[in-house]
């Protein structure tokens, strides 16, 4: 994790279907169960304003699940319940600072900078390993091992939380 950083940030990536809203729901409990102040962001990236019923049903998990503060974004609807042209991850980063959170998670957005975990499900997902930047390890089905090339790979979402984990106390 970058240092210089108000707290961790991670990125968890991958196509749709892919898991990415169960992995921040595992990542999640365990960061709370630690006693941490955890926050979550989802990127809506299907292209126009999140559906409220989508955004409550992702946020509602990703609460239940132990996050203080969550929220949505796409196309520039904010689900905190502001507007503007439209909104960076780094811009939300910035807001979240201000309620102290010990991480943040964060679901898509696959072109900022941040440290990334990559869920690969199909070869259709392989390039996102050559497209994207930061990444930290991929999680994805055995046969894709070979793909990950120097990465961490893993193949249950159990070894990822726990890799990831060890990362977040090392930061916090």
């Amino acid at each position: 994790m970058a240092m210089e950083q108000h707290c961790p940030v991670i990125q968890i990536i991958g196509y749709q279907n892919s898991g990415k809203t169960t992995l921040m729901e595992k990542l999640i409990h365990k960061s709370t169960e630690h006693g941490l102040q955890t926050a979550s962001i989802k990127h809506h990236g299907h292209g126009g304003y999140p559906e409220e019923e989508w955004v409550e049903k992702d946020s509602t998990r990703h609460n239940r699940a132990g996050a203080f503060l969550s929220s949505a974004e796409g196309d520039g609807k904010l689900y905190l319940q502001a507007y503007q042209e439209s909104w960076t991850l780094t811009e939300l980063v910035r807001i979240y600072e201000h309620f102290n959170p010990d991480v943040i998670f964060v679901e898509g957005y696959k072109q900022a900078s941040y440290p990334k975990i990559v869920l690969l499900r199909e070869a259709d997902d392989v390039p996102l390993l050559r497209d994207c930047s930061n990444i930290i390890c991929v999680l994805g089905r055995e046969d894709f091992s070979q793909e990950a090339g120097n990465f961490p790979f893993f193949s249950t979402t159990e070894e990822v939380v726990d890799f990831i984990f060890q990362k977040v106390l090392a930061s916090v």
